[in-house]
């Protein structure tokens, strides 16, 4: 990449670049840029697939044919509230997932195959906080850490014994299923890659990969789940996007599976991790049970 970037250099002759993350933005006398390194996806092949589905919400690839970088013009993003950004966002990811949506033939080994994934990861977790609870009561002095993880340790379980519960429930409704809805989806949804200026314009493509849609909401709620009202924007993506009843089930339970916690030597971190995976079960049980109430 640097070798490319010193050629970059001498065809824009920029005044000025910036390092952000894993990007670098040109500032020059014809044109703002961004530098990113070529992952294993093809952008280009992408774009021209996003524009023969009518859907242009994606930055301008100015060169695409070199061979380790690409070169996208400069979004200058717009502020705003969170809230407001984030249901721009949903309203252009809902286009996406509706442009790009095909239904492909399954069978019951490829959704047995889903279960078996989410059942283990269930698992493991059961399994390690039941370590952490049988080591941390031993203790005659809990650290602030290990106290506040013991106290609210049924919280965790609880989630885990819902996300288990539902998911064999998820599975009774899909496993006699022959399609499944799949889409293009971004799969790094998250507020930072999305720009407002004078359109709207997702960022950060590398990931992308053709899946259910509703992986695209799990990964832009645990991005986002303390920073906006996840609701309101679940609300209006499904006033734009006809999920059916197992694939909302779905999101439910990949959502409802709490972070792993990982203790370190350094006790004000750990603190802060065990802080952290419990307002996610907070807040993430605000979020699913009224949908439960309603049934």
């Amino acid at each position: 990449m640097n070798k490319s970037i010193e050629v970059l250099k001498k065809i824009y002759k920029p005044y000025r670049y910036t390092i952000l993350g894993s990007a670098m933005v040109l500032n020059t006398t014809s044109g703002d840029f961004v530098v990113k390194e070529k992952k294993d996806k093809d952008i280009k092949e992408l774009y021209a697939y996003l524009k023969s589905r009518n859907f242009t919400s994606f930055p301008k690839l100015v060169d695409g044919n070199r061979t380790d970088v690409n070169v996208y013009e400069y979004v200058e993003d717009v502020s705003m509230p969170q809230e407001q950004k984030a249901l721009d966002l949903v309203d252009v990811v809902a286009n996406l997932h509706n442009k790009t949506t095909f239904y492909k033939t399954i069978t019951e080994d490829d959704f047995k195959a889903i279960y078996d994934n989410i059942k283990s990861n269930i698992v493991y977790l059961q399994n390690k906080y039941n370590t952490f609870y049988d080591e941390i009561k031993k203790e005659t002095y809990m650290s602030p850490s290990h106290y506040s993880l013991i106290r609210n340790i049924y919280k965790i379980f609880s989630a885990l014994d819902f996300a288990s519960n539902e998911l064999d429930v998820w599975f009774s409704l899909v496993k006699d299923q022959t399609k499944k809805r799949v889409c293009l989806i971004h799969n790094k949804l998250s507020l930072d890659h999305f720009m407002k200026s004078d359109a709207d314009y997702l960022i950060s493509w590398e990931d992308y990969r053709t899946d259910t849609p509703v992986m695209d909401l799990v990964k832009f709620y645990q991005s986002a789940f303390f920073t906006i009202h996840f609701d309101v924007v679940f609300t209006k993506y499904l006033e734009k996007v006809n999920l059916t009843e197992d694939e909302k089930k779905l999101f439910f339970i990949l959502i409802s599976i709490p972070p792993e916690i990982e203790f370190s030597n350094v006790e004000f971190n750990d603190c802060k991790s065990v802080r952290e995976a419990l307002d996610y079960i907070f807040v993430t049980e605000e979020l699913v049970r009224p949908y439960y109430a309603i049934q």
